[in-house]
């Protein structure tokens, strides 16, 4: 399995993530728009998908056409994710200050 500095290291073009991910090369400029997806970019401005990126776009895809959410859900899921995320990391760090007292 790759470390994560590789998993999220812009390696594919649009063509080939949009292909890994069963996708058309626009939809994935359509989520770049929403804010869904963030591609890295070359010095001469190609999008650049990492790994993590085209696992996000199976993701997408997954919630949109499995459980028929629309893109606002879909971003609505992530931000929930996120907030999970930063709550998890903030109880570890409780968790890790209350260990010290003890």
């Amino acid at each position: 399995m790759a470390s994560r500095g590789d998993r999220t290291r812009g390696v594919y073009m649009i063509s080939v993530a949009a292909e890994l991910a069963g996708m058309h090369p626009q939809t994935l400029r359509i989520y770049e728009q929403r804010g869904l997806i963030t591609p890295k970019r070359s010095p001469g401005r190609t999008r650049l998908y990492s790994e993590a990126d085209v696992e996000r776009l199976r993701r997408i895809q997954q919630l949109t056409t499995e459980l028929g959410m629309n893109l606002a859900g879909v971003e609505r899921v992530f931000e929930l994710e996120s907030e999970i995320e930063r709550m998890r990391a903030r109880m570890r760090k409780i968790e890790e200050q209350a260990d010290q007292v003890r």
